[in-house]
């Protein structure tokens, strides 16, 4: 009998920090247990998110904190390589990246906050609760 799992949604962002194909927000994740980073943008009305790892050479792509949109603001781009990615897919369109396509992360808005969906492979950074003080 297959086990159903239930993911339970992270808060992200406020909505109003992803302006129209401006600045990503950019989080911590563990992938495979491994630190990562992934990346969130508005691109054509919506959010969406990726892990903040080239196709070409797992590199993180952005060139400045939160810069991965072209000077034209129309692709994501990856710094080092010149790998070129449709934002609403991830899907590889020029460069050295083939048919590859970005870890897309599951995102949605709701309230005026965005949230993301850890996955079986993308999961949060959990960070250890503080000491209880003995009495």
């Amino acid at each position: 009998m297959d086990e159903q799992v239930t993911v339970t949604p992270e808060a992200l962002c406020a909505s109003g920090e992803l302006v129209e194909r401006g600045l990503a927000y950019v989080w911590d994740v563990l992938q495979y247990g491994q630190p990562a980073r992934a990346f969130a943008l508005r691109f054509d009305g919506r959010v969406v998110a990726y892990l903040n790892r080239c196709v070409h050479v797992p590199t993180e792509m952005d060139w400045q904190a939160g810069e991965f949109l072209d000077l034209d603001r129309r692709w994501i781009l990856c710094s080092i390589h010149g790998a070129t990615y449709e934002p609403a897919d991830g899907r590889c369109v020029a460069g050295p990246c083939g048919r590859g396509r970005l870890t897309p992360i599951e995102v949605h808005e709701v309230d005026g906050q965005v949230y993301w969906y850890p996955s079986r492979d993308i999961r949060p950074v959990l960070f250890d609760a503080p000491a209880s003080r003995s009495s």
